[in-house]
């Protein structure tokens, strides 16, 4: 099954640790986003998390949160990503993610959307890739979930 959607933001750090901050554009090599402190040889290359995953945690919350509050470097919006599965392919712009992981533990104090609202929304709904194909990426390119047959795997946290 093939998913369309857009990417809305890309979010990028140079320190962990520290909040993204929002770029039009991006190269994302073998190791990740290029200036992006998460980048490196490691099965959580990027992050993405849906815009509407955002607006949901917000209405829930009682509060506003923009793209890259969450430390997710890349915002997509019209896919859901709530059922991705391990294995599924994204493309984003000219590069292709491999999903390899879904939800993360909070850092829970050392998250400013924690300290906020006592809970975070990358925990259940964000999504970790790994790069098959490099490539550059604007905001408003195309994303396309290309979800992998099932196999019975469970997701990962």
């Amino acid at each position: 099954m093939t998913e369309h959607g857009r990417l809305t933001s890309i979010n990028v750090s140079p320190t962990k640790g520290t909040e993204k901050f929002r770029v039009p554009e991006a190269i994302i090599d073998a190791n990740g986003i290029r200036g992006d402190a998460h980048a490196g040889d490691w099965h959580r290359q990027v992050s993405l998390l849906a815009q509407e995953s955002i607006e949901r945690f917000g209405a829930e919350a009682g509060q506003a949160f923009v793209e890259g509050e969450f430390a997710e470097n890349l915002t997509v919006h019209g896919i859901d990503l709530t059922g991705v599965s391990v294995g599924d392919r994204i493309a984003v712009g000219r590069a292709v993610l491999e999903v390899t992981q879904i939800g993360k533990r909070c850092h829970g104090k050392g998250c400013t959307v924690f300290q906020r609202v006592g809970r975070c929304v990358m925990p259940q709904e964000g999504v970790f890739c790994r790069v098959l194909t490099p490539g550059a990426i604007r905001v408003g390119d195309a994303v396309i979930l290309e979800r992998r047959a099932d196999t019975g795997e469970a997701r990962s946290a």
